[in-house]
């Protein structure tokens, strides 16, 4: 896959570039060509599109908790990523709203 659309404004988002949101439990996924426009499209319903946690999107691994409040994510946690070039940055959510929260405080350089 080498572009999305952003699941707010419709903009092309680069493989390298941008944000992805997995639900992976509902095989949902969403993308953001910038990390304030996930406020508003979690604001708005969350409308996801279908699709699976690709394989080589984590190095790492999953996180196990969420970034917001530091509870555990369980089985139906969100995944936000965030890709710089080559490199993938992973945070987890226990809901789309805790997802929301962060984002609209900055996310991880707040």
């Amino acid at each position: 896959m080498d572009a999305e659309r952003c699941s707010w404004c419709g903009a092309e988002v680069g493989t390298g570039d941008g944000y992805r949101a997995f639900e992976p439990a509902g095989e949902r996924r969403a993308a953001f060509c910038r990390l304030e426009h996930v406020v508003p499209w979690v604001m708005r319903g969350a409308h996801w599109s279908a699709g699976v946690l690709p394989d080589d999107e984590l190095r790492d691994g999953l996180p196990a908790r969420c970034a917001h409040c530091d509870g555990p994510l369980g089985d139906t946690g969100i995944l936000a990523v965030r890709h710089r070039g080559e490199h993938r940055i992973a945070d987890g959510f226990c809901s789309a709203e805790h997802l929301r929260a962060w984002a609209a405080a900055g996310g991880r350089w707040r």
